[in-house]
């Protein structure tokens, strides 16, 4: 009934065109190859279990590896919500919080690049950095991208400092700490410090250039 109304909202939406289909997964692949799909909305209820629910979102994220994301949740743990960001999810949404109004927009700052995560999974998801290996990115020959000050500036970011208080826990100037930002940025193919965390979380360990996804959001929600 949730969907059904929703469907009816959506497509009343100037702005919007809906199409939809079962939660199955060879559906949802099929839809997004026939149709035109900006926005991927994924509806899990609490019919499905959290390891169906995040398996479909990875196979969803792999087969269309630019398709952003956002899941529709509804009394899911933290830790399970920090998985589907892991595994493709770009944005969270909870109907039992935000109204349509607020859907609306969560759909239209996706589709321009941006991630949407309320205060408290933002905070989850630091969290979740802090108790993250080391990030340590290298080519296919093993050498270090990012050099040591800028894992530094990579590890004070994941624990949520600006660059002013960086520059001040590194002595450096806030100039230099924004070069360093831009650099970090550009070898990692992403474009803002919410991607970099999100990086950090999936990424917590030795892994090869070659799997730095593409950029698919340029900034924080909520």
């Amino acid at each position: 009934m949730q969907m059904h109304l929703l469907r009816s909202a959506l497509r009343r939406r100037p702005d919007f065109e809906c199409f939809s289909c079962a939660m199955d997964e060879s559906e949802i692949l099929q839809t997004l190859k026939n149709e035109k799909i900006a926005v991927a909305l994924l509806s899990f209820g609490t019919c499905r279990s959290d390891e169906s629910m995040l398996s479909i979102i990875r196979r969803t994220h792999l087969t269309f590896p630019r398709m952003p994301i956002v899941v529709l949740h509804e009394h899911r743990s933290d830790s399970v919500l920090m998985d589907a960001l892991r595994v493709g999810a770009r944005g969270l949404f909870s109907f039992g919080k935000l109204p349509f109004r607020m859907l609306c927009r969560c759909i239209q700052r996706v589709h321009d690049g941006e991630a949407w995560l309320s205060h408290n999974e933002v905070r989850h998801l630091l969290d979740a950095v802090a108790q993250s290996p080391p990030l340590r990115v290298v080519n296919a020959k093993g050498s270090d991208l990012l050099s040591p000050r800028e894992e530094q500036v990579v590890a004070l970011v994941a624990e949520g400092l600006s660059n002013r208080k960086i520059a001040n826990e590194l002595q450096l100037s806030e100039h230099t700490v924004k070069k360093y930002m831009f650099r970090i940025f550009d070898k990692l193919g992403i474009s803002t410090r919410v991607e970099l965390v999100l990086y950090a979380v999936s990424h917590g360990h030795t892994v090869g250039a070659e799997r730095v996804p593409a950029p698919l959001f340029n900034s924080s929600a909520t």
